[in-house]
């Protein structure tokens, strides 16, 4: 048994002896990572080293644009730039007239209500010192062929004492011939003409007055009789509207 015993020992000893000589071997693998990284931080220092992994990207490079660029002169692509601008803009000025106009045609009134909008009268067919009534606009129209009396008496009123102050020149444009829309400036009723205290018209609805001029001369009418636009195109031709 003491042999053999003297043998383990002799064994352990020389597998201890074998193991601290791998530990503290300089060809050892901590040892071999330390002796790299020094390596590479001197390769690091130099200017002249280039990784042989780095590959140049496409990206990186500048494409030639040779093949683009115009053959002509910079002043002839310059007249051709300016000629295509101004050909633009000619064209969208001329769609831009084009849709204004076709959208005003179509909101304007129609020939139909455009007729409607004008009557004509025959200025013979009134013998003087009488009324005519007509419609226009679904408004009536009062036409007075005034004698030379009637003229006078309208001129002789002293304006300042009327409530709407008009003098009779500014109400017609022939002396012997008024024009003005049958409608009260009260309520809208029609006055009854040649009639009242004023020899002109006579509201019946609530008492006013007008004179031969159709100005407001007594009642709760404010204001004259409206004067409608009108025209005499020619002898004896009355146009309104």
């Amino acid at each position: 048994m003491a042999p053999l015993t003297t043998a383990s020992r002799a064994l352990a000893r020389s597998v201890a002896a074998a193991a601290t000589r791998r530990t503290t071997s300089p060809t050892t693998p901590t040892t071999a990572v330390a002796a790299l990284s020094t390596s590479a931080a001197r390769l690091d220092t130099g200017s002249t080293y280039q990784s042989p992994f780095v590959v140049e990207s496409k990206a990186s490079k500048l494409p030639d644009w040779s093949k683009y660029m115009s053959k002509n002169s910079a002043g002839r692509n310059q007249v051709f730039s300016y000629f295509m601008v101004g050909t633009m803009g000619a064209i969208s000025a001329a769609g831009a007239k084009s849709t204004v106009q076709e959208f005003l045609v179509n909101m304007s009134a129609s020939a139909d209500v455009l007729a409607m909008a004008k009557v004509e009268v025959d200025l013979e067919s009134i013998p003087e010192g009488k009324n005519v009534i007509i419609k226009w606009r679904g408004k009536p129209v009062f036409i007075r062929h005034r004698t030379q009396e009637e003229i006078e008496e309208a001129n002789k009123v002293e304006i300042s004492s009327l409530r709407d102050p008009q003098p009779d020149s500014d109400r017609v444009k022939k002396p012997e011939w008024l024009v003005m829309l049958g409608v009260c400036t009260h309520l809208g009723c029609v006055p009854i003409g040649e009639a009242g205290d004023f020899g002109g018209w006579f509201c019946p609805c609530h008492g006013s007055h007008y004179d031969i001029s159709g100005r407001i001369r007594k009642g709760p009418a404010p204001l004259n009789l409206e004067i409608p636009q009108y025209e005499f195109p020619e002898e004896g031709k009355l146009v309104i509207g």
